[in-house]
């Protein structure tokens, strides 16, 4: 069975891990789920993230990050699904939680948050939030 939304089953697996109190996430790897991997390293929501090659198959392995015994994720949403996009343009990239959080954007110029996003005036599919 193929399964719909990759990037949707990658945040999940993220959140449950968070929840049950891993170190690591393993899952199937792919250039854009490590890009969006990256985006979460660069904004200091996981510790590291790297990509397995065995073959043709990747795997993406994370490692996720606590503060004080309670994950620094405290959540994800997935905004764009792949039965209804979500689009937004440079000067409407949302703010998460007040400017506390994140949005992640899949721009022309690769996948990036929507700070670095709004820097390079650059809008497009918003793929999830993360606080």
């Amino acid at each position: 069975m193929s399964m719909q939304d990759p990037i949707a089953d990658m945040l999940t697996r993220i959140r449950n891990a968070g929840a049950a109190g891993l170190k690591q996430v393993v899952m199937p790897g792919s250039r854009e789920k490590a890009a969006i991997a990256a985006v979460f390293k660069q904004e200091g929501y996981i510790k590291d993230c790297s990509v397995v090659e065995d073959g043709p198959k990747k795997t993406l392995v994370v490692d996720l990050k606590y503060y004080n015994g309670k994950p620094v994720i405290e959540g994800l949403e997935r905004v764009s699904k792949p039965s209804r996009r979500m689009h937004c343009g440079s000067r409407e990239i949302p703010r998460v939680r007040n400017g506390l959080g994140t949005v992640v954007l899949s721009t022309p110029h690769g996948i990036m948050s929507g700070a670095q996003a709004a820097k390079e005036n650059v809008g497009g599919e918003i793929i999830c939030y993360i606080w």
